[in-house]
């Protein structure tokens, strides 16, 4: 049976076909968050710090750690600021150790600069995930050394040279590529976790369709772990948390294991816990039943993450109240 198995300093969470659906959250990532991006130019990582403590809380149990960003305000002290190149080899080793001194669970590093990559895990303890590779044969010979060298797994992103195609049978066939050319650097397909690409549903009315018989065929022939980002299912659409909440069980019932997505949204952990449930990956429903005193205690006005970590406390009981302390 395939396992992935990630470590911290002191924790091991383990991605397989018969393991609790994996939750790597997604928040701290500068990419599109101008405020976030312009506290880190000027050395503030409160932010930082905050989306980690409050991820865990609410049930990440891998960490994305996205260095993507330049410092444009620092550009008229030196250009090479402007360049990702320089930029993030330097940010991903500050983020790794802000992260790594508050929270204890793997992370998965993340950035499209392989100086960045390294420096990442060279100050990750542990075993981290390792985000990403493609198909490209650039970046397969950039990336699968490192994968190799420092023994991690990796995301095999299924696009390549040709870009990013609306075919599910030519994604699946660079998936099959990715994993064969890691083969060749002795890297086993355990250690190979696919993003299929989830397309918006709201461009391309097979998109749902498309990912899940995707995921059965990675399951059954090639045999590898699987993730996605969950949000991409909504892009562009209302209500995007119903959406992404009855694509997130779909999908595990499909085989996958595990999403790169946002945790702090209720309604889309609370489809997780269900789905776990459901699939028999919660023995005796016990993480369930501990979920719902997280529920019962948001809905009695208390926040997610205080709420979810009252519950992982014991200090929270099913009619949202506090235990009272002796």
């Amino acid at each position: 049976m395939t396992r992935t198995v990630l470590e911290s300093k002191s924790k091991t969470v383990v991605i397989g076909f018969d393991e609790p659906f994996c939750v790597i959250g997604e928040r701290i990532n500068p990419t599109g968050r101008r405020k976030l991006a312009a506290e880190l130019e000027a050395g503030d990582f409160s932010t930082v710090e905050r989306d980690a403590l409050e991820q865990v809380a609410c049930g990440a149990m891998v960490l994305d750690v996205n260095s993507g960003a330049v410092f444009t305000n620092k550009m008229a002290e030196d250009p090479r600021y402007a360049d990702n190149n320089f930029v993030e080899p330097m940010l991903m080793k500050e983020l790794i150790a802000r992260v790594q001194a508050i929270v204890d669970v793997p992370l998965c590093i993340d950035s499209s600069v392989p100086g960045a990559l390294e420096n990442g895990l060279e100050m990750a303890e542990g075993r981290p995930l390792l985000n990403s590779v493609t198909g490209e044969e650039e970046r397969l010979e950039l990336v699968l050394p490192l994968v190799k060298k420092y023994n991690v797994p990796v995301v095999a992103i299924s696009n390549d040279d040709t870009g990013i195609s609306e075919d599910p049978e030519v994604r699946f066939a660079v998936a099959k590529k990715i994993v064969e050319r890691a083969a060749d650097f002795g890297i086993p397909a355990h250690d190979i976790v696919v993003d299929p690409l989830v397309m918006p549903i709201g461009a391309m009315a097979t998109a749902g369709e498309q990912v899940f018989t995707l995921v059965r065929r990675l399951r059954d022939e090639l045999g590898v772990n699987t993730t996605c980002g969950a949000s991409n299912i909504s892009f562009g659409l209302p209500q995007r948390h119903g959406i992404n909440a009855a694509f997130l069980p779909m999908a595990i019932c499909a085989g996958m294991t595990s999403a790169i997505m946002n945790p702090i949204r209720l309604q889309e952990m609370e489809a997780i816990r269900a789905a776990n449930f459901l699939m028999n990956h919660d023995p005796n429903g016990s993480e369930w039943i501990k979920f719902s005193r997280v529920v019962d205690a948001v809905n009695g006005g208390q926040g997610f993450a205080e709420a979810s970590a009252a519950a992982t406390a014991g200090g929270a009981r099913s009619d949202g109240r506090r235990r009272r302390r002796g």
